[in-house]
This record gives structure tokens, sequence and C-alpha cells, in this order.
């Protein structure tokens, strides 16, 4: 795995299937969502109060759209349905990054059926979130409020409003299944911190809102895991908190720059922390270094021989990761949380390592990550 970072490591039973639907014959790609949330999206407010699922619906639906997209000049070229939600009253349109990502038009119809082209404004395939821009009548704009994802509790209650398999304004509700989910992205890194939800997400949910009981936005619906393309009971989503942070960066800039360390290692297990002789197994332990990168000029040392037990070669030497900022490491998942939620580029982070048997505290000034391959 490399820290901020990719999946080199993890074994995946089933695919990740990219949510994105063509209107003639589904098409399923694979796929290689601490500071403070604000209440509301644009000049929406949050609900006080639980809502029913019809209620919720109700007030939402206006908020959903429809996004189509052409992939070539001809009449005749690849195209796709997805789903997308109002972000202000300025016309941007949230949507997943794989369905506008090279596209040569794109389409956003409203609830009433009016349609506009729509710009793509700016997109980041690290957490797979777009933004996409309409000349719409005012009146047709009408944010949803934004949630705080941090606030999700499993086994909480919640909505998904979408176009799936290109049915419109179509809605599912189910529960929050899991949180902090690591999902795998195109672009060559781990989108961290995802919600994993059992509601019925499909081809064409790609880019709709998932909403708590308070008709509040806590997640973007990004892709299923299946094996057959179709839903299964797993969904994933990516936060709220990871939109509030990205969003405003590709409106203003069309891009986002994400914080790297450059690592790549392995969880500690109990087999190889009874190798290491660590009390518990916790932790990450670093294996490589990537050469020039924040880890190598803070002085990171990477694993520099292994040992073999029961026929088992095991990285020994390496630099192990207990905790950054004061906040204890059990695996990568929580490293690449903590990087998507509290840190960008120029930041410092402090990693408290044990090396030799002895703890100490190294600072890192993090750069921008380099493009995933």
């Amino acid at each position: 795995m490399l820290v901020g970072g990719t999946i080199g490591a993890v074994i995946v039973a089933v695919i990740f299937v990219v949510i994105l639907i063509t209107p003639t014959t589904m098409k399923s790609e694979i796929i290689v969502s601490d500071k403070p949330i604000p209440s509301a999206i644009g000049e929406t407010t949050a609900y006080s109060k639980n809502l029913s699922l019809i209620e919720i619906f109700e007030k939402s639906e206006p908020g959903v759209v429809r996004v189509n997209v052409q992939r070539t000049d001809q009449a005749n070229g690849t195209s796709g349905v997805g789903s997308g939600f109002v972000f202000d009253k300025k016309g941007h349109i949230i949507t997943n990054s794989h369905v506008v990502k090279d596209v040569k038009k794109v389409v956003v119809t409203f609830l009433d059926g009016r349609s506009y082209n729509a710009e793509i404004i700016g997109f980041d395939e690290f957490t797979d979130i777009g933004v996409v821009k309409v000349n719409a009548d005012l009146s047709l704009l009408q944010p949803l409020a934004l949630g705080d994802s941090s606030n999700l509790k499993v086994g909480e209650p919640i909505a998904a409003i979408g176009n799936p398999f290109g049915l419109s304004g179509s809605m599912t509700s189910g529960i929050v299944s899991q949180l902090g989910r690591l999902l795998p992205s195109g672009a060559g890194y781990s989108i961290p911190d995802v919600i994993q939800t059992d509601a019925a997400i499909n081809p064409g949910n790609s880019g709709g809102p998932l909403l708590n009981m308070r008709g509040e936005i806590v997640g973007i619906n990004t892709a299923i895991q299946s094996t057959t393309g179709e839903f299964t009971g797993v969904g994933f989503a990516v936060p709220s908190q990871t939109i509030a942070k990205i969003v405003p960066s590709l409106i203003e800039n069309g891009k986002y720059h994400h914080p790297w360390i450059g690592i790549s290692g392995r969880d500690i297990d109990p087999d190889l922390a009874k190798v290491l002789n660590l009390k518990d197994a916790v932790g990450f332990l670093v294996i490589t270094v990537v050469e020039n990168s924040p880890a190598a000029k803070a002085g990171i040392h990477g694993s520099d021989e292994t040992v073999q037990v029961e026929g088992v070669n095991y990285p020994i030497g390496g630099d192990i990761i207990l905790s950054v900022d004061g906040k204890q490491v059990r695996k990568i998942d929580d490293i690449l949380i903590h990087l998507q939620r509290a840190k960008s580029v120029g930041d410092e982070m402090s990693l408290e390592i044990l090396r030799d048997g002895r703890t100490t505290n190294i600072i890192i000034a993090l750069e921008e990550r380099p493009n995933g391959n």
C-alpha cells in the first residue's frame, strides 16, 4: 500500500464497480467518495428534526438531477447516465468524477424535465468527485443541505436518490453498514473514509446524494461491490466531510491538491507482530520509502531485510508508525483518513515511530501527491 496512497497488497474477492449506466446496454467498469463542516450548502439550511422517507424524498427530489454524458463527438458515440445534486444557486452541480471525466458533452436534466448543457468545472479522481455548471432558471436551483458525515453511526437509517438504470428520481433506503472503508480508485490511489451502506445502489446512481433522516447530504454515491455489475447489498459513498473539503477547490481552481507522505508497507498482523517481537498487533510497518518523497526527506526508514518463518518471508528493519499527530494508528486506514480529513499540502504531520525498539517522533512536511498509475 502506498500511503496517501496506492493499494498494492490488498486482495479483493469481488470487483468494485463504477455505477454509471449506458442507455442501451449496461456497462460496468472497474474503479481503478477533523475540520468543521458547514451546516448547509448554498442558501439552504439543515432540517432540525428527523423526517419520514416521504418527507425526505419530497424535500430532496427537486435538488437531484439526471446527468447524461456523451463520450465522443459522433451522434452514435458511447453515452451514459449518472446522477447529481444542486450545490448552489450559481448553478454548480456535484456528481462523480468517473461520470464526467473524458466526456465531450454533459446534459443536466431537472425534475420538471428541463435540460441544460453543462460546463465541466473540475474533477478529482482521487476522491471521485466532479463539478459541472449550468446556466439554469433560478427556480430550478434548489441546493440540498450538507450534513456532517462524522456524526454518522453504524446502523443509522439513510436514503439514496438517483437514476438507477436510467430510471429518474428513484429512492431507496437502508442503513449505514460501516464507516471508514478504503475504496480503490481509478487514479491508482485509495479513497479513504468511505461510507458503506446496504441501501440499493445500482448503475446510474453514480453522483447521487446519500441522505440522513434529516434530509441532509452525508455522502455521494460512488460504487458498488459486485461480481455481476448489479447491486448485491454493498454500496459505497464518499462522505460529506470530503465533499466539503474538495468541492470549493474544484470550483475555484478546477482541481484539488492532495497531501502525500511517500511510503509503502503493510499493517501489523499477529504473525508479523510475533516476528517483530511486538506486544500488540497494531501499527503500520514501513517497507519502502519513495525516493525524494516527504518521508525520505524526513528520514523515515524502510525495511532492509527479510526473515523466513515456517516458509513465509517477513520484512523487518523498517520503522513502525504507531500514531499520527497523537492519534493511534492501528492500520493504514487510520493514516489515510487523517490525511484526508485534517491535512493539506504544506502542513506538517507528526509521526510516532518505533525504531530498533525505541519510540521517537518525526515531523514530516507534506507535499502534493503525484499522479497515480
